[in-house]
């Protein structure tokens, strides 16, 4: 059975030749003067069946030939008739005698010639230039619709702990990876497990590289798979630490989407694609992409200097297992995390020199916070608890937690029943985004970038915490070791400042820039799983500035630096200074 795509390869060749041989035909055949070529007699002259077979075959249009049809009959008729009189003529004179099966070929005039040999050239350029085989080094059509795009980066960097920091910073992710840990210190006398807080890490080497094909289907439609390279499945990281006994690295899939444009200003796409909101990474980090649904508004007004915009977003953040518990009869019923945004923003061209953005947003996190279990006794053999769904499956630092496991106790042993535990988040999460940019011109041609991003979690409610963990709150509680609500420091706002100087993004030799930021993120101000992981090493609960810059060493290749300078909001000293210098290419 042949391929579609080996019978198209074969069609291509066949056409052509095909059309060439028709042109080729009705040329010699025009070419030709009246005249008698022994044949066996036909029903039609062989000028009408030729046109009738160009007809046929689509290499003469219909309306075209049915005139050429006619002319050629009418001729053929007329020309029999002169052959009948001429025949009786030249019988009568002792003249040559036309005999059976002499065949007479019509007279075609210069103009009707013409005619034909134009419309039949016309025909098959067209057809050679729209399947690609007008020029011999002419490529496919379908390879024109196709476009592939990537970078590479390798940096450099090193991160600085102050000595002063808090040696007990508890890895919470690690613990909602594992089988849970257990609180009870008469069952266990180990330590959580911890991150690092005061030993530098000098000239860690790192890549990133993405490679990503895009497909224009048609004027319409597109579709995108991109591939990443990473340590592992985090949302927003890319990175690749090098070293490792010089083992292969990891490729993930980063993107895979379709989108359609039912019109103009408006664009829906689906799968898993890159963030459809105006946002910055004091929110969402720079390499987080979203899985799920988007529909994009971008519609400029009439005097073309103002556009407005805005974006819906369906994003699943989680869905809960199957099969969970695993060795139960009884399954829990399902449950999905979601992500509702809305954003409606607009873009004014003041004059040459000064553009204005600024965009709305509301973020509905919706089933993410931690819930406190049904009484599970795991001493008798219990497969998990019934919330245990609701820890999440991705996290950095910062949020406020709250245990999310009832465990029964044995009544046959109660101090002596282990009681593992996963932690949940224990706030809400409805964020209000205002985002806003200016770009000016300064000292005559030098551009200048403005950004700011202010952020308020409305769910934000620290009695509803509380009262949501029923008492298993376990930390952002002041440094001075209380663990009491008395002791509670936590907030629902965040705000970030940044200034650029030069050309924002350094694609052109020569292009540079320069820019300083400042960020302050409250501890529940949103979830801390989403955004820039290089500041404060992600999370919330975080504030400091930044500083760096970029040259571009060649087209599409440049260098940067920054350095990243980060102290706690709450709770127990955590300073982070962070150098990152790395160059970088793209395709």
């Amino acid at each position: 059975m042949n391929h579609p795509a080996n019978s198209r390869r074969h069609a291509q060749p066949a056409r052509k030749t095909h059309a060439l041989a028709a042109a080729t035909a009705i040329a010699l055949l025009g070419a030709s003067g009246a005249g008698y070529a022994q044949s066996a007699a036909p029903a039609d002259s062989t000028m009408v069946k030729l046109i009738r077979g160009l007809m046929q075959s689509g290499a003469l249009k219909k309306d075209a030939g049915e005139a050429l049809l006619a002319q050629a009959q009418t001729e053929a008729m007329a020309q029999q008739q002169a052959q009948r009189l001429a025949s009786a003529s030249a019988t009568a004179a002792g003249g040559m005698r036309v005999e059976p099966g002499d065949v007479r070929v019509p007279y075609i005039s210069d103009t009707v010639r013409d005619q034909i040999r134009d419309e039949v050239k016309g025909q098959v350029m067209a057809q050679a230039q729209a399947e690609g085989w007008a020029a011999p080094n002419e490529t496919p059509e379908w390879t024109k619709r196709i476009r592939i795009e990537g970078d590479v980066r390798v940096r450099d960097e090193s991160r600085f702990y102050s000595s002063n920091n808090s040696d007990i910073a508890i890895d919470w992710a690690a613990i909602n990876q594992s089988s849970g840990f257990d609180v009870n210190p008469n069952t266990n006398l180990s330590l959580p497990p911890l991150v690092n807080t005061r030993q530098n890490r000098v000239s860690l080497l790192r890549a990133r590289a993405r490679f990503g094909v895009l497909a224009d289907i048609s004027d319409s439609t597109h579709a995108g798979i991109r591939i990443a390279t990473g340590n592992d499945d985090s949302p927003v990281s890319t990175n690749q630490t090098l070293g490792g006994g010089l083992a292969k690295k990891n490729v993930w899939l980063d993107q895979g989407w379709l989108s359609y444009k039912p019109a103009e200003w408006v664009n829906l796409t689906a799968g898993r694609f890159g963030n459809p909101f105006v946002s910055s990474d004091l929110l969402f980090s720079n390499d987080l992409n979203f899985d799920g649904l988007a529909a994009q508004f971008d519609k400029a007004l009439p005097n073309r200097d103002v556009a407005l915009f805005g974006t819906l977003g369906l994003v699943p953040l989680e869905y809960s297992s199957d099969s969970f518990p695993s060795r139960s009869q009884n399954k829990a019923s399902s449950e999905k995390k979601w992500l509702l945004g809305a954003q409606i923003g607009a873009s004014w061209k003041l004059n040459n020199d000064n553009r204005l953005r600024g965009a709305l947003a509301y973020y509905d996190f919706r089933n993410v916070s931690g819930q406190v279990s049904q009484p599970c006794a795991l001493y008798a053999g219990a497969d998990g608890c019934s919330t245990d769904w609701s820890r999440p499956a991705f996290m950095q630092k910062g949020n406020t937690l709250m245990l999310l496991r009832n465990i029964a106790l044995n009544p046959l042993d109660p101090a002596g029943t282990p009681q593992p535990q996963y932690v949940g988040l224990a706030s809400k999460f409805q964020l209000l985004d205002l985002n806003f940019r200016w770009e000016t011109k300064v000292a005559g041609s030098l551009g200048l970038r403005m950004d700011a991003n202010y952020i308020r979690n409305l769910a934000y409610d620290e009695g509803g915490m509380f009262s949501r963990a029923n008492g298993g709150i376990v930390n952002n509680f002041g440094g001075s070791g209380g663990t009491s609500r008395a002791d509670f420091k936590s907030g629902g706002n965040a705000y970030m400042f940044q200034a650029t100087l030069g050309k924002p993004v350094t694609l052109a030799r020569g292009d540079w820039n320069m820019l300083l930021g400042y960020k302050r993120i409250e501890p529940d101000a949103m979830p801390d799983g989403y955004n820039d992981s290089t500041f404060h090493l992600g999370g919330t609960n975080a504030r400091g500035y930044y500083v760096g810059g970029s040259y571009a060493l060649d087209k599409n290749t440049w260098v940067t630096g920054r350095w990243t300078s980060t102290k706690e909001v709450y709770g127990p000293p955590l300073a982070i200074d962070i150098l990152q210098v790395e160059i970088n290419t793209r395709f």
